[in-house]
């Protein structure tokens, strides 16, 4: 078995499809996502229907959640509030069933997906460092866990001590555990615009966290034509 596990894909549809092709590519037998499959772009629509036809595993992220609300939007940034807007005026009540149906923590197979964190999960808190990636270990009951929110990959692992690592492949060893940030879809914020997702290698215990470029300038043009503000156009380039 192979994984290809993806997520903060917010709506940017050209990134999704370079991922979904490189996955084909790497022989992945499998897919998962680790939520916000809509927000800031311009396909929340196309891409909840990929992900829909997918049937695959899917944790329900912040900006999913946000969608399907009613609330006020005004503790939002500005650029945060209208993009959220907007993306609520597309959702259809199919749509919004589905992201209201989606889990916050889900077991696949050997491996554990949620979005934000493990030990609150709804809360939607963000692991930037070794500390905060203790405080998920704790409620850690598979070895690897994946999961998303801060749109930066990075690997934790879990000895003696946790530790963040350097590279962006790891072999899984006994005893150890993992918890894997896939980085972001379609908006990675970690100054590289590419692409990122992981794959994991159930067969050979490996996994490794890859970046691809796509067709930025058409998500862009997207972006400014579907009347959204130009800024989260321009943040695709910048990697932030």
């Amino acid at each position: 078995m192979k994984y290809a596990i993806f997520g903060d894909i917010h709506a940017n549809l050209e990134a999704f499809q370079a991922v979904l092709a490189d996955a084909e590519q790497q022989g992945c037998t499998d897919y998962v996502c680790t939520g916000d499959i809509v927000g800031y772009a311009s396909d929340p629509n196309e891409c909840l229907r990929i992900v829909r036809d997918m049937d695959c595993p899917v944790v329900k992220g912040n900006h999913d959640e946000e969608a399907i609300l009613n609330t006020s939007l005004d503790g939002l940034n500005p650029l945060a509030k209208q993009a959220m807007e907007w993306t609520r005026a597309q959702l259809n009540e199919d749509e919004r069933d589905f992201l209201t149906n989606m889990k916050l923590v889900r077991q696949v197979a050997d491996f554990t997906i949620v979005h934000a964190t493990l030990d609150t999960p709804g809360s939607w808190t963000y692991v930037t460092n070794k500390f905060d990636a203790m405080a998920s270990f704790s409620y850690q009951f598979t070895q690897l866990c994946f999961y998303g929110h801060t749109h930066t990959p990075r690997i934790y692992v879990k000895g003696d001590s946790v530790e963040p690592l350097e590279e962006m492949e790891v072999n899984l060893e006994m005893g150890r555990k993992y918890f894997i940030n896939v980085g972001s879809t379609g908006q990675p914020r970690d100054g590289d615009w590419r692409a990122s997702y992981a794959v994991y290698d159930a067969d050979n215990q490996s996994v490794e966290v890859r970046r691809l470029e796509y067709d930025i300038q058409k998500a862009q043009d997207k972006i400014i034509e579907a009347g959204l503000p130009e800024m989260l156009a321009h943040r695709l380039s910048l990697g932030k």
